[in-house]
């Protein structure tokens, strides 16, 4: 039995295909690149019975991973989030079937770290050596870490005002890091400019074919976890939108193997209110979004004015009759406050805005009462220390034993 059952890379728009084996970025048309697999031959080699008593980690799903030899691995031992019961919160918006998958345990403190294991270790598998990507902080600090763990120096930009703890992990990793006064976007011409003038791997979000592979896997034990039965209704804080394309592909891939059967969840791809051009292109019914000037969020990982894969993730809510909503800040602060009261979970901003979204989502009908609904927790709320406000009083010495 193969380690991994990869065929070739596609173009989405164009069609054109691409040996993995070889390092590939976009394609001739600028699309994004996905990966392929022979599915016919896995489907007659394993069956989802296999997977049992395999390591927790998301290379359980190895034979569905890009990389062909076992020896090019690159791991800290991510994947296998919970999928989380979340009964209280769930009660309080009447979605008595809520779910989270938790992905603020993973190394790293965020779901980046999927990305990173796969992007990193199929690129050692082709033998880069040197790496670039701008980020707007915990992709750059996933990247750098398992880069620095794969023989692989790295160059990561990121805005200045990016959250200051993933700053230090790059810094930490032996990254070479540069700070931009402005956003991900004009990181981003940054690093293209790096990349020409020093031939380094470009790990741009989509511009390399492997971080959606690691991104996919959250579907695939999204699936795994509800005992191979698909929720009704997968929210997900959509910045770069990958994780969103992902699961998109993820669950496509399984039902081609015949692994689950029935309709796809809907997916909902949640934006920020001050940043939400795929909302903007959803409402408009369009197949790709315009440029979204001035964003600003306090969600800082879904900041993202114009996504380079944003046709395929309206593909993934079209295809499966989902829809895009935008959130306020002052409202995902406020859920991420009460959901930590009622249900112990710090999450992240981006996280809470999926919450918010739900709540919103069942009180218009659009998410039925008895319905299966996961939310996607992309991170750890460690990460963001500065969204948290708290007023403590400061006691002077036996002042409490008093009271």
């Amino acid at each position: 039995m193969k380690y991994s059952y990869v065929s070739h890379l596609i173009c989405p728009k164009c069609n054109k295909t691409y040996d993995h084996n070889e390092v590939n970025q976009l394609c001739s048309c600028g699309s994004p690149l996905l990966v392929k697999y022979n599915l016919d031959e896995l489907a007659k080699d394993v069956s989802k019975e296999d997977l049992v008593g395999r390591s927790a980690s998301l290379w359980r799903y190895h034979e569905l991973l890009p990389v062909v030899d076992e020896k090019n691995v690159v791991s800290l031992g991510e994947g296998m989030t919970p999928l989380l019961p979340m009964s209280a919160v769930g009660k309080d918006m009447d979605i008595p079937n809520l779910h989270m998958k938790d992905e603020g345990i993973i190394p790293t403190g965020t779901f980046k770290a999927r990305g990173a294991a796969v992007g990193v270790s199929k690129a050692k598998e082709l033998g880069v050596k040197e790496l670039a990507m701008p980020t707007n902080g915990n992709a750059g600090a996933a990247w750098a870490l398992y880069a620095a763990r794969g023989g692989i120096k790295s160059t990561i930009v990121m805005p200045v005002d990016a959250p200051k703890i993933t700053r230090n992990e790059v810094a930490v990793s032996g990254a070479d890091l540069y700070l931009v006064d402005g956003l991900i976007s004009d990181a981003g011409k940054m690093v293209g400019q790096a990349v020409k003038e020093y031939e380094l791997f470009d790990a741009s979000t989509l511009k390399e074919p492997y971080r959606i592979e690691g991104k996919k896997t959250m579907g695939l034990e999204i699936a795994e976890q509800m005992g191979w039965k698909m929720p009704d209704v997968i929210l997900y804080p959509t910045g770069g939108g990958v994780g969103i394309i992902g699961i998109y592909k993820a669950l496509n891939e399984l039902k081609e193997l015949g692994w689950v059967e029935g309709k796809l969840p809907r997916l909902v791809a949640v934006q920020a209110e001050g940043c939400a051009p795929i909302v903007k292109a959803w409402e408009e019914k369009k197949s790709v979004s315009e440029f979204w000037n001035d964003s600003e969020t306090v969600a800082f990982g879904i900041n993202v004015p114009k996504a380079l894969g944003d046709f395929l993730v309206l593909e993934a809510v079209y295809q499966t009759d989902g829809c895009a909503i935008a959130i306020e800040d002052q409202a995902l602060l406020e859920e991420q406050q009460k959901i930590a009261e009622l249900e112990g979970a710090f999450i992240c901003p981006e996280g809470a805005a999926t919450f918010v979204a739900a709540r919103r989502l069942r009180e218009q009908g659009w998410i039925k009462e008895n319905e299966v609904v996961v939310a996607l927790n992309t991170g750890a709320g460690i990460k963001y220390p500065d969204t948290v406000k708290v007023d403590v009083p400061v006691l002077q010495k036996n002042e409490f034993l008093q009271k």
